[in-house]
């Protein structure tokens, strides 16, 4: 070994021993002929000193050190002289007095510093990851991620599951994304999918007797990507059998437990809260609510009906919903001008016709410009119907159910950061259940599945299935975390022939479900369980735990928002033997910029 100790292990105990560290040089600062070297790896940092008594030959070469240098330093651990300590460092008490010093590397300028408190830009970042990735911050959280991936593993194993890699050259199959496709040398003309999930796989070990399966997956889709989204990302996937809706539930549970207790510090009570999936978008507009703060939405439509204004009247006469929040006390924050740009917000980014709105004043009087459109008695019923107090601000929707859902849950989540309405470190977990089985297909207008094509309908709605689709509850559950979904599953259809059923009304004839499906839906013939899973997002979990909000920061090599790898250049060109082995060819758009490409079968 190089070293003796790492930087963040030395104190006070080992004062007068002889030691060797090594790391990268992270500040040095010269006090009249003294040199101080703060010396950094992964496990923390210690302070260096070169002075007359390591020798002109080792202090001369000290001076030349600079930052991010790697080296190797070998010297006497002493007490640090008194008024000197730094009890914010576990190795604050003591310093090490260098006799040998070793440049093990040197270092460029880098562009960014590892210990610098104002961050760079992402680009930046990602393009010099391995700098980035040095922070203490980037550090913390992937070691926190480490943890957390092995108390899940150990956790699986103590109740008998069995880690199972499961392919990553697979066949496409629709799911909901699009696949990331791999061209086949071999069998020219034809094309590998990455998975989605090993959803299939799952369900085929449970056909083949492994009642208890997980793992920690690597799964790709090619979607739109935002802040919590990635091209690539890990999820612990787990399938169980002979199991319903409560064992699985119960099973990831006591996982959370697990987890809050280990990075929390307390004690999760369980079973988690439970809601119905239409509860969930009465209440708060949307199937993963947060619930660290209320402001939940109200339903105002008998009132509306009564009202002389013509846009709460005309929405109800329509089939529409009026419906708002009390935003407790938000009155003064808000001016006329600030309520104009939550207005602007959810006409732009959710398609509402507009926001109606009232300031609660002393005594409890609504003040709006729509004040006037109704009468006194009207206005104290709403008052009373939103809990309204002196210095509330209510912000009501009249539109469609889906448009008020959408705006309402917008304004919610904007107000309740804007308004702090909830600790950043607190963590709340609910379930959502009875997800619709089916979802209308907006291009033509057929049915599309919710959750996935394999979910099996709850047990009261099987019947359904033949009358009212569109009524059909599915087994299916998400788990959210801070208003986060943190996974879903479902319970599967372990039936051939409802199975069928189900492609049927999804518009897949069996020819196409034979092709695309067709090993599963023989393997339902040979004796398959009733069986049922879940997947967690992994990098979204890290990151609600981490108390983060950029789920780019929660790995160590991401993609931008636009899917590259700014560290790698990926995606990138190839060689043009390599196109030609695989048949593919680029074709070029009007401006001569390289366009979309053709597979062909060599054959």
């Amino acid at each position: 070994m190089l070293r003796t100790h790492t930087c963040g292990e030395l104190n006070d105990k080992h004062v007068g021993q002889e030691v060797t560290l090594c790391g990268w040089v992270d500040t040095a600062r010269d006090h009249s002929g003294v040199l101080f070297v703060d010396l950094r790896d992964r496990y923390g940092r210690t302070q260096l000193v070169f002075g007359p008594e390591s020798g002109q030959a080792v202090l001369g070469q000290a001076k030349s050190l600079r930052s991010e240098y790697v080296i190797q330093a070998t010297g006497k651990v002493a007490p640090r002289p008194e008024g000197t300590v730094n009890a914010k460092l576990p190795t604050g008490q003591i310093e090490v007095r260098v006799e040998r010093l070793t440049v093990l590397n040197s270092s460029l300028t880098p562009p960014l510093q590892p210990s610098q408190k104002e961050l760079p830009g992402e680009d930046l970042r990602l393009k010099y990851r391995y700098l980035d990735l040095r922070r203490a911050e980037m550090q913390k959280t992937l070691f926190l991620r480490h943890r957390m991936t092995k108390i899940m593993r150990d956790y699986f194993d103590q109740l008998g599951f069995i880690d199972v890699e499961t392919p990553v050259l697979g066949r496409s199959t629709p799911e909901g994304a699009r696949d990331y496709l791999v061209p086949s040398r071999v069998q020219p003309g034809t094309l590998y999918a990455l998975p989605q999930s090993p959803q299939l796989y799952k369900q085929i070990m449970m056909i083949a007797g492994y009642d208890r399966y997980m793992q920690i997956a690597r799964c790709f889709r090619d979607e739109d990507l935002r802040a919590d989204r990635q091209p690539e990302f890990t999820q612990l996937d787990l399938e169980m059998a002979f199991v319903d809706l409560d064992d699985i539930l119960r099973v990831i549970d006591g996982l959370m437990a697990r987890l809050v207790k280990e990075f929390c510090g307390r004690e999760l009570k369980l079973p988690l809260p439970r809601m119905t999936y239409d509860e969930a978008m009465e209440r708060f507009g949307h199937d993963a609510p947060d619930l660290r703060f209320g402001m939940e939405l109200i339903d105002l439509g008998d009132l509306a009906a009564e009202a002389e204004f013509r846009v709460f009247r005309s929405a109800v006469e329509s089939g529409g919903r009026v419906r708002g929040i009390n935003a407790k006390g938000a009155a003064g924050r808000y001016s006329r001008k600030g309520i104009d740009e939550l207005t602007t917000y959810v006409q732009q980014d959710f398609a509402a016709k507009g926001l109606a709105w009232f300031k609660v004043e002393e005594g409890g009087t609504l003040a709006s410009p729509i004040a006037k459109n109704f009468d006194a008695t009207l206005l104290e019923r709403i008052a009373q119907r939103m809990e309204a107090e002196p210095g509330d601000l209510l912000l009501i929707v009249a539109d469609e159910f889906e448009v008020t859902c959408k705006a309402l849950y917008g304004l919610r989540k904007r107000l309740g950061a804007e308004l702090k309405l909830y600790d950043l470190k607190e963590m709340n977990f609910s379930w959502v259940v009875e997800f619709p089985m089916f979802a209308v297909d907006e291009e033509d207008g057929g049915w599309t599945a919710m959750h996935h094509p394999f979910t099996t309908p709850r047990a009261e709605d099987v019947e359904r299935l033949d009358s009212e689709p569109g009524r059909c509850r599915a087994q299916a559950y998400d788990l959210v975390v801070n208003g986060y979904e943190a996974g879903g599953g479902t319970i599967r259809i372990h039936d051939q022939k409802l199975q069928q059923k189900v492609f049927r009304l999804l518009g897949i004839d069996a020819e196409t479900a034979a092709a695309r499906f067709g090993f599963l839906l023989d393997a339902l013939q040979y004796g398959a369980p009733p069986h049922g899973g879940i997947a967690l997002g992994l990098d979204r979990l890290v990151m609600l735990f981490a108390g983060m909000t950029n789920i780019r920061d929660c790995i160590a090599f991401p993609k931008t928002q636009r899917a590259t790898d700014l560290m790698t250049g990926a995606p990138g060109a190839v060689d043009a033997k390599q196109l030609r082995e695989l048949g593919i060819t680029f074709r070029r758009d009007e401006g001569g910029e390289r366009g979309g490409c053709t597979c062909r079968d060599r054959s």
